[in-house]
């Protein structure tokens, strides 16, 4: 049957979209996960991918030309398949809706494929787990921040989603009644599963509950535990946005002696032993979410302590996998499985880094680290070897000729990657800034997808841990990491005397498709040069 495709919300503040360009055509096969179109938003032009599969039967906005969120976009259905009846009934919904004398209403009869219409009660929107990162498969909520019967406007914060990467506000972008909610606290589900229904205060929706899924309630014939999770035959899977965090509220988290607390939280701290009058809540009006616990620090004695265990009894803890931790693992393995990797280690001398650092921290309002030298000093030679700057895809070797650096970042939960974007093209205060305010953000699990996505070569440095050497998982599909160790201080030769010297090992894995070893050599010998002498990067 038939899926209608709408003008999506790509940005918390979009209200239209602009087609950029097709890269897809009526008659095209398109598979989950294809990109069918970039679309040029308030904010940035992004590619926008089919969660369907099937044949693309219509287009409904051309090539520079501009539609409002949630009008039609494109039609994917059966090869041959008829949907006149579906344009039909578009058109003259869309004619109705310039009718209506309230957005709501706009809002409901232009986001509602006819084919459907009937199966829905009026002015009654499903909302589906959305997807918030690009590689976000399933979502957990953390939080629900409205509750059945509360009164929902656009804008309002409904719920804390937990994806692979961060624990992300989703903000609603209809006003009604929260009816249903089909997913409680801690529980996950797959990208398009039903999460929330909203509509008028007293509607009945639990045939509309009972029957969602992918196919459409006359067609169904898959119980809905098994159907396979898609973007529902109806336009009601509104495309959502993560709402830009804002600063914890500073409102108390007590009130006549009660705590608020999400029950996620409160479990999690039952389990680790945590008092929850400790805890400033970051969540509305104060409440304690599930990323209070997750980034709670006691005291030094009390985490010195350790969780008591008597003598000779065993004990163990199960902690359920995040989203995060479940997304760490399939890449890695996937990585490591599939890339062959091999490593390639070096020692630089870093004398003259310690001391440009020194000289270039004099200056006033300055401050740059040692990972600042060395994403810069990776940046500008990676723009003179391209082939360590690539992407390997099935089909081809992409040399990218732009150099987006990712740097790691340990959280809580595990890894993450946001990416600072044409290094080469910053300073080095700029690139300190940059990595600052990205790894504040990823400790507080405030990074949005575009920060974490679209990096061509990865820097992991544990060398503020007192690591010496490592090495790392390639972070495909980039062709190549750099792990970066600590400044040691240690015997040296120079000029045929031992003197006292600092050295940094570091280590380069690459993959054996795109990179060869002679390639990956030249590149380590291109950034030796800038590291061991970087007032070369300021030319």
């Amino acid at each position: 049957m038939a899926i209608v495709v709408n003008m999506p919300r790509l940005s918390d503040t979009m209200e239209e979209g602009t087609v950029a360009a097709w890269l897809k055509k009526v008659g095209d096969k398109i598979e989950e996960g294809d990109i069918l179109a970039e679309i040029e938003t308030d904010k940035a032009t992004m590619e926008f991918e089919s969660f369907n599969e099937g044949t693309l039967l219509h287009i409904g906005v051309q090539e520079g030309e501009t539609t409002k969120v949630d009008e039609l976009l494109a039609i994917i259905g059966d090869e041959g398949e008829d949907i006149s009846s579906i344009l039909s009934g578009a058109e003259s919904t869309s004619v109705e809706a310039k009718e209506e004398t309230t957005e709501a209403e706009t809002s409901t009869e232009t986001t509602e494929a006819p084919a459907t219409n009937a199966t829905l009660p009026e002015g009654v929107i499903v909302v589906t787990m959305p997807r918030l990162s690009d590689t976000m498969e399933e979502g957990t909520v953390a939080t629900w921040l409205k509750k059945v019967g509360d009164t929902v406007e656009e804008g309002d914060i409904l719920a804390e989603i937990e994806t692979d990467k961060a624990t992300m506000e989703f903000e609603s972008f209809q006003s009604g009644t929260l009816l249903e909610i089909g997913l409680q606290e801690g529980e996950s589900a797959k990208v398009d599963a039903l999460l929330a229904i909203i509509g008028p205060a007293g509607t009945d929706v639990s045939g509309v509950a009972a029957n969602f899924s992918a196919v459409a309630p006359e067609k169904q014939e898959t119980p809905k535990a098994e159907a396979k999770q898609e973007a529902p035959k109806t336009t009601a899977a509104i495309a959502q946005a993560p709402k830009k965090a804002s600063a914890p509220a500073p409102t108390p988290v007590t009130e006549n002696g009660r705590v608020y607390v999400s029950p996620l939280a409160k479990k999690l701290a039952e389990d680790k032993g945590i008092n929850l009058t400790k805890i400033q809540g970051s969540g509305e009006n104060g409440r304690i979410v599930k990323r209070d616990i997750e980034n709670y620090e006691p005291a030094a004695s009390a985490a010195s302590a350790g969780k008591f265990v008597p003598t000779g009894q065993e004990d163990f803890d199960d902690v359920d996998n995040s989203q995060m931790r479940k997304a760490i693992a399939k890449a890695l393995t996937n990585s490591k499985f599939t890339a062959p990797h091999y490593y390639l280690s070096v020692e630089f001398d870093m004398e003259n880094a310690m001391a440009f650092r020194t000289q270039f921290n004099s200056i006033p309002d300055t401050k740059i680290s040692y990972n600042d030298i060395v994403v810069k000093a990776c940046a500008l030679a990676l723009k003179q070897h391209p082939q360590v700057n690539s992407q390997w895809f099935a089909d081809k070797m992409r040399l990218n000729n732009h150099v987006h650096i990712g740097v790691a970042v340990a959280v809580p939960d595990g890894l993450v990657v946001p990416v600072v974007r044409f290094a080469n093209e910053q300073t080095l205060p700029q690139i300190g800034a940059a990595v600052r305010d990205l790894a504040g953000k990823a400790r507080n699990k405030k990074l949005t997808p575009d920060e974490m996505q679209g990096s061509t070569f990865t820097v992991s440095n544990l060398g503020m841990f007192g690591i010496d050497t490592f090495t790392s998982i390639i972070n495909q599909p980039n062709s190549a990491i750099l792990s970066v160790g600590n400044i040691v201080e240690k015997p040296v030769v120079k000029n045929g005397q031992i003197v006292v010297g600092h050295t940094m090992k570091l280590s380069l894995a690459c993959d054996h498709r795109t990179v060869d070893g002679a390639t990956g050599a030249q590149f380590l010998q291109t950034l030796k040069g800038y590291i061991e002498n970087p007032v070369t990067m300021l030319v």
